[in-house]
């Protein structure tokens, strides 16, 4: 009797897991298909599209015209990227600030410059600072009396400006960030008129890049010069860091672009450097005899 239990629970075991079986045949997804036939279709069963540039630019430009948007809306672009290094190290969140070939904007950023340097400290006021001085900023900024976009330093006063390192944080003056040095009026053009983006969360930057009314070759123009700055901040060896890239206007879809052709490319500097390397070796070579 007992024996005759255990086989029929025997059984009901095999038919459970044949059923399961069977459920997760009928719930497997096919691979998806590339492009519809027809003009209506099912979203769902195709690879997203992606465009090139220009051609989505093109396509942001006809949603406006068909919807009879605001033709000056913005243009904006959101990249993803692959933060990984070697092994389990990864790229710092970070942020930086671009100066574009074709401005979309007359904003200008509010700019301070620390010097106490009377000569330096004119040539600031001149070329459009908005504050200007020397350590005595330094209380006032603390107790945000003193409230700007952007901090900009000459190296002879670093020293002295230790104590604002944890309030100013990512916009503390270095030279990394070209936010320290003897070029002022070249500090003050980037940090008063550029763009600033950051990567949000741990791998997404979202900002805009021009104007919908822009000729397509300026959006286009800005657009890269974003792609290669966020680039400097992986080296090429790693690979590829922005995985994907979509770009949209205030009021349309995103469109997913190719990135063939926006990405800067290692292949070319290394094979040069390859066949330089061949080239010296034959030279070195001595002549056999």
């Amino acid at each position: 009797m007992l024996r005759q239990r255990s086989e029929t629970a025997k059984k009901g075991s095999r038919r459970t897991k044949q059923e399961e079986t069977i459920k997760k045949k009928v719930t497997r997804r096919w691979p998806l298909m590339s492009k519809p036939v027809d003009d209506v279709y099912l979203t769902w069963y195709y690879e997203r599209p992606s465009y090139d540039v220009e051609e989505a630019v093109g396509m942001l430009k006809k949603f406006q015209e068909l919807d009879f948007t605001n033709p000056k809306q913005y243009v904006y672009i959101n990249v993803f990227l692959d933060m990984a290094l070697q092994k389990k190290k990864k790229v710092d969140p970070f942020a930086s600030t671009v100066l574009l070939p074709y401005r979309f904007t007359d904003e200008m950023n509010k700019v301070l410059v620390f010097t106490e340097n009377e000569q330096e400290a004119e040539i600031a006021r001149e070329n459009g600072a908005a504050v200007v001085g020397g350590v005595e900023l330094i209380k006032w900024i603390l107790e945000d009396e003193i409230q700007v976009d952007f901090y900009v330093a000459v190296p002879a006063i670093m020293p002295k400006l230790i104590p604002l390192r944890s309030k100013l944080k990512r916009k503390y003056p270095s030279t990394k960030k070209n936010s320290m040095g003897h070029d002022i009026p070249k500090m003050l053009q980037l940090f008063r008129e550029g763009l600033e983006y950051m990567v949000e969360g741990e791998r997404l930057i979202k900002t805009r890049i021009a104007r919908l009314d822009m000729p397509t070759e300026q959006i286009v123009a800005n657009l890269k010069t974003v792609i290669h700055d966020i680039c400097t901040f992986k080296p090429l060896t790693y690979g590829p860091f922005v995985q994907k890239l979509v770009i949209r206007s205030s009021t349309s879809e995103g469109l997913l672009l190719n990135l063939d052709g926006l990405l800067p490319q290692v292949e070319k500097v290394e094979e040069e450097k390859n066949a330089e390397d061949d080239e010296e070796k034959h030279v070195q070579e001595p002549a056999s005899t």
